[in-house]
């Protein structure tokens, strides 16, 4: 209508317009205050502006996405290792295996640290800590039984202390020690925390570093011999990746402000007092600028770093791959067989790769790097210069990239059309990532292409689309579409009677399961999406064929899980029993593709999970039909026992078994092989409701084999609901030699663990034997 109204009268309002614009008039002035609140050029411009004002801010997500791109470039363009400045002492499975378990006497460090020490290092580091006295000094033995007898109290009381000894080796050599923020707040060190070396320039410095409310340091008596204290704290991102390390952490308790290990390394080498910790001086930035370490060498040269930080105080670590070669196990060095050469001149830091120590780090080059091997990439950043750096005007000129690509498109998109821009697009977005790349690669500098390239693109597809929609829309009537998803029974129903496809429904009696692939998480990070939709449809697809081949309707697919029912539309007087061999039958099928899925991950050379699965099958009154709205419906199931179902499936991986059963289901099916599992209080009900394991058919059953079990298994829970926690004991370990073959292992695991927990804190004596579960 509104074309017609403008063609109206149109002759001398078509020379008006074209006037106007010969003489530079505006297209604007023109438009109707509805089309320009709806033109795509205008929202496109708004979106522009919010997408500069959010780079602006730069909120997490935008911070994440942007270090996802950096970890991109380090796995591509890792750091090369030219010279190796840096080796690891390491405290591996092997040195813990010959010397013994950690911590070692420190008559042993102390062994350790002189023969180190005898090679000539430049600097030795601690990322260990040493918080309290020996164990096995002679001072603690004197406290045991062994201090009674006179003769070896005599010769314990000659022998040095086992810490005395190691500080002394500590006080001959140049060794920072080690601290590290303590997770238990009721641990209280009572010495006199170590004094640090940090002098800070700025006035708001301290707002913006890492601060933590504790720290945990060494004895005194070891601080006060070594040359220097560093924190080893390395800990990951929000994805768990290790990109960046605070080089100077604020001590709430201790009041100071203390540096990183591999700083402090730094500094004790080159014979500093102390390191300057700068704020930024341009007036209009706040935070952290960087760490300045200045010192006269005994050559007489000036040896000055300045190490870039972010406004946190962060150091962003430009790491190489792993380095086998700088690794020293602790025990050869204290069997006297480690190579003098890689000592001599060198950073020693001594460290743990054993992963029993649980110092594993994933990083952008690596996704399992030993923490100390984080220190040593700081260090050979440090020294040989290679020091990534994000420049004080990379949010303004991102800002300004993202607008100026931003206006090219609203610009040029509606007036030369998507095919050319798209081309255009293309050139930006190859431009600004290949710029990006060489601006990392050659000058170490970390400027983000996407953020620009992603809002380019958002633009592109905006204008493209509204475009197409609005042409569109101009030959379209709108057309009210129905879809419905059903099972070939309902459809044939259906048909011979139309007026059931209307909402309502029907209560009856139903059997229903839930299915659900257990670490599914874990195997789709395997996959690419291409992959990961092939590998759910190759096992939805015999999973499906086994419930509609036994009579049963899929209710929905969700991702991984199956709801499925038994009892309609059409009657099935055998529904419980269809559906138990049902849930047999599944994971019979799952086991034959787990082999099939094994050879093709083979033959791709790639890892392979097979795919587990939990099964909750209930049985009992719901309301079925169609359900939804008068334009889009689905037949499906509502009422509590669905959501007990639901509920049954997820206790199947609590219990160790395949397939839960509600109580109903199991009283219909009295012939299949199953057991008690328990009496629970399922999540979001408050009557408590026995469930049981389901393991075979009725040709199982029958055996004695199966028939002692059960017998023993029933009495095994008559006792532990009596409280008879050591017959209960007993029956358990019997029902664990019954049928090993069967997969019941996990139940009997855990009622060995609530034996055990209540022999120590006996229930009540009003105690129901009501197991509360605290999952869905």
């Amino acid at each position: 209508m509104d074309g017609d109204l403008e063609k109206a009268g149109n002759g001398r309002g078509a020379e008006t317009v074209s006037g106007s614009s010969k003489k530079g008039g505006s297209r604007w002035g023109k438009m109707s205050p509805r089309k320009v609140a709806t033109s795509p050029r205008l929202w496109a411009f708004i979106l522009l502006c919010g997408a500069v004002a959010l780079r602006l801010v730069d909120p997490a997500p935008v911070e994440f996405m942007r270090s996802k791109t950096f970890d991109f470039y380090q796995r591509i363009h890792p750091r090369t290792v030219d010279q190796r400045l840096v080796t690891i002492v390491d405290l591996d499975d092997r040195s813990i295996e010959e010397v013994g378990q950690w911590p070692w006497p420190r008559t042993v460090l102390a062994d350790l640290v002189n023969k180190i020490t005898a090679m000539n290092p430049v600097v030795i580091g601690f990322d260990v800590i040493f918080p309290e006295p020996d164990r096995t000094s002679p001072k603690r033995l004197l406290e045991s039984t062994l201090g009674e007898d006179p003769a070896i109290r005599d010769h314990l009381e000659s022998l040095p202390d086992n810490d005395a000894v190691f500080a002394e080796a500590i006080k001959r050599s140049r060794v920072v020690t080690g601290m590290a923020p303590s997770v238990n707040t009721s641990q209280n060190q009572t010495f006199e925390r170590p004094s640090t070396s940090i002098a800070i320039l700025g006035h708001d410095v301290l707002d913006y570093l890492t601060d933590y409310p504790r720290m945990l340091f060494n004895l005194p008596e070891l601080d006060q011999a070594a040359k220097g204290h560093g924190v080893f704290i390395v800990e990951g991102e929000l994805d768990g990746i290790v990109r960046r390390v605070p080089m100077a952490i604020q001590a709430v308790e201790a009041e100071q402000v203390y540096p990183t290990l591999s700083m402090e390394m730094v500094r004790v080498a080159m014979g500093a007092p102390t390191m300057l910790l700068r704020g930024k001086r341009d007036g209009t930035l706040r935070g952290v600028e960087d760490m300045v370490l200045k010192t006269r060498l005994p050559n007489g040269q000036i040896f000055q770093l300045a190490v870039p930080l972010d406004e946190a105080g962060r150091f962003h670590v430009f790491f190489s791959r792993r380095d086998l070669a700088k690794y020293v196990s602790a025990v050869d060095v204290l069997n006297g067989t480690a190579p003098p050469e890689m000592f001599a001149n060198k950073f020693v830091i001594l460290g743990t790769s054993a992963v029993g120590l649980l110092d594993i780090k994933a990083t952008p080059t690596e996704t399992s790097l030993p923490g100390v091997e984080v220190h040593a990439n700081i260090i050979e950043n440090m020294l040989t210069g290679q020091m990534l750096k994000r420049p004080r005007n990379a949010l303004d000129l991102e800002a300004w990239g993202t607008l100026g690509v931003g206006l090219v498109l609203i610009v040029l998109v509606p007036m030369i059309g998507a095919r050319w821009t798209l081309l255009l697009l293309v050139v930006l977005l190859v431009s600004t990532g290949g710029g990006s790349f060489l601006l990392y690669r050659d000058n170490l500098q970390l400027y983000d292409p996407v953020f620009p390239g992603l809002v380019a693109l958002l633009l592109y597809m905006f204008l493209t689309y509204t475009g197409y929609t609005r042409e569109e829309a101009q030959r379209r009537q709108v057309r009210n579409a129905f879809s419905h998803y059903m099972s070939p029974a309902l459809v044939e129903r259906l048909a011979d009677d139309p007026s059931r496809l209307r909402l309502g429904g029907e209560m009856r009696e139903m059997t229903m399961m839930f299915c659900d692939v257990r670490g599914f998480t874990t195997i789709s990070e395997l996959f690419d999406a291409e992959g990961l939709t092939r590998l759910i449809n190759i096992f939805l697809t015999p999973m499906t064929d086994v419930i509609l081949e036994r009579r049963g309707t899929i209710d929905k697919y969700m991702g991984d899980c199956i709801m499925a029912f038994w009892n309609a539309p059409l009657d099935d007087e055998e529904h419980a029993r269809h559906a138990c061999l049902s849930a047999l039958e599944m994971k019979t099928r799952l086991a034959t593709l787990n082999e099939v899925l094994e050879k093709e991950a083979r033959e791709e050379g790639r890892p392979h999970i097979p795919l587990n699965i939990g099964i909750g099958v209930n049985t009992g009154v719901v309301c079925v039909g169609n359900m939804g709205s008068d334009q889009r419906f689905d037949y499906s199931v509502l009422g509590d026992n669905v959501n007990l179902a639901s509920r049954l499936e997820g206790q199947s991986k609590t219990y160790g078994v395949t397939t839960v059963l509600g109580e109903n289901t199991a009283l219909l099916v009295p012939n299949f092989a199953f057991l008690e599992l328990d009496l629970i209080r399922v999540k979001g009900k408050t009557v408590p409701v026995r469930i049981f394991g389901l393991l075979g058919d009725e040709s199982l059953a029958e055996t004695p084999e199966f028939q002692t079990l059960r017998d023993s298994h029933e009495a095994m829970l008559v006792a532990y609901r009596a409280m008879r926690w050591a017959e209960a004991r007993t029956l358990i370990g019997q029902c664990r030699q019954l049928m090993p073959e069967l997969t019941v292992q996990g139940v009997y695991d855990l009622y060995e663990e609530r034996v055990t927990t209540y022999l120590e804190a006996p229930p009540s004596n009003d105690w129901d034997g009501v197991y509360v579960a605290l999952t869905k």
